[in-house]
């Protein structure tokens, strides 16, 4: 009869949702773009970010096309392309999350930059 090996259980209810800490390579860029990121989407400048995207006809998920378009300023392309990969995404990631934690008025309002058509 085969014995069941007990000293190792994982929670399943969890356990999707769990994810490894990466370290940052680059932390001075890192933090700067982080920076850039925060303050586009701070409360008090969301809205004109928002707009900018508007007029430049960009979609707000596509991370690299508005850094490229300098929408997030003027170094932050640059910076951004110097990090490695993994930096990168969780740049990508922290920017994703910051765009959903607009409020709702605001994203109704900019609806054309939201939708993924």
């Amino acid at each position: 009869m085969a014995q069941e090996n007990t000293s190792y259980q994982v929670d399943r209810t969890t356990a999707l949702y769990e994810r490894p800490a990466m370290e940052v390579t680059d932390a001075s860029t890192f933090g700067a773009v982080k920076s850039v990121i925060e303050s586009k989407f701070s409360a008090g400048n969301v809205e004109g970010f928002l707009k900018s995207l508007e007029k430049g006809k960009l979609r707000i998920r596509d991370f690299e096309a508005v850094a490229k378009a300098g929408k997030l300023g003027p170094q932050t392309a640059a910076q951004y392309a110097s990090l490695s990969d993994g930096d990168q995404g969780q740049v990508r990631e922290f920017y994703l999350a910051s765009l959903e934690k607009v409020e709702l008025g605001l994203r109704d309002k900019y609806f054309k930059i939201y939708a993924y058509y």
